[in-house]
């Protein structure tokens, strides 16, 4: 997926979204304009936004990322997106009104033919117009709009602030029903507290995330690790594979540790990871952080929590 030359498109089917996890709900919406795009014999084009347009009318409410902005581009590519074009919401929409915004992005720039959005888009300044706004402006500058009603399922409306609460009561099950897929993190191996293999015997990857980044409970669940990266591994592992693991989230209470991590054991593996980025696939909850009373009572626990790993992840 390439990035939009403002200065070549010659026609498009464009739809629109902050797109923050790309959940089933934005799966639908990018799908349907894929498939109007190849019906026309034009370009699909996803509009996104960085930062996300909370941030600039309101700061203190910014949500937080589902997923990495490198991790949504690739997602949208995924889905058969042709083109995507960022926007700075700063810099480029936000003081702009409904029929400016529709003019100079839509038309100007992007020569849409159809606008596909859903049912609960707004845009202009201060986010006051509507879809039927939008509908009023197509019929004026020559484009058409697709409507998507928004996703339900199981009585319950498919969107990012869903699969945020799930992962805040560490129900990553849940998570990945709304996203249509694990939910995951992906970020840089360092060094910890050094204890995991030299003191427990459970020698961990460790990795932590700045606040803005949606992070499950603090827990421990089963899941998977895919270490990135070409070069060979110092270990038996191999880049590019999943590898099962038992995750825990949180400060390691029982050690009064106070900075939150992730750190997984991966099962019956042992490799120099340091360094390298890794993605980490949350499957589902083994159990709540406690702080233990003693190590030994710690221990007695990780080994529990392997073998209840190891019945969810259906593995030996």
């Amino acid at each position: 997926m390439s990035e939009v030359d403002r200065d070549a498109i010659e026609a498009s089917v464009v739809t629109i979204g902050v797109f923050d996890g790309v959940h089933r709900g934005h799966q639908r919406l990018i799908s349907t304009a894929v498939s109007h795009a190849q019906e026309l014999g034009v370009r699909s084009v996803a509009v996104t936004f960085n930062p996300h347009p909370v941030a600039v009318f309101a700061a203190e409410r910014t949500p937080t990322r589902l997923n990495s902005f490198a991790d949504r581009l690739n997602q949208l590519e995924s889905l058969g997106v042709d083109a995507a074009l960022v926007i700075d919401f700063r810099v480029e929409l936000a003081g702009l009104s409904a029929r400016d915004y529709a003019q100079q992005l839509l038309v100007d720039t992007l020569r849409a033919q159809r606008v596909v959005v859903g049912e609960n888009f707004t845009f202009g300044a201060g986010g006051t117009a509507t879809v039927e706004d939008l509908q009023s402006l197509g019929r004026e500058l020559g484009f058409d709009v697709d409507v998507v009603g928004l996703l339900v399922d199981e009585g319950e409306r498919i969107c990012s602030t869903g699969v945020r609460d799930s992962l805040s009561a560490g129900n990553v099950e849940r998570a990945g029903w709304g996203l249509g897929r694990e939910f995951s993190l992906t970020g840089p191996i360092v060094h910890g507290a050094g204890r995991g293999g030299a003191e427990l015997g459970y020698p961990t990857a460790n990795q932590y995330f700045e606040d803005g980044v949606a992070v499950p409970a603090d827990g421990v669940y089963a899941g998977w690790v895919v270490i990135h990266g070409e070069d060979e591994i110092d270990g038996d592992m191999e880049p590019g594979t999943r590898y099962p693991a038992a995750i825990s989230v949180g400060t390691n209470p029982t050690f009064g540790d106070h900075e939150r991590s992730v750190e997984s054991f991966i099962l019956d593996r042992r490799a120099d990871l340091y360094g390298r980025d890794a993605t980490v696939y949350f499957v589902d909850k083994v159990r709540d952080m406690v702080k233990f009373n003693s190590v030994e009572e710690l221990l007695e626990n990780m080994a529990r929590d392997v073998r209840t790993t190891r019945q969810i992840l259906h593995v030996d």
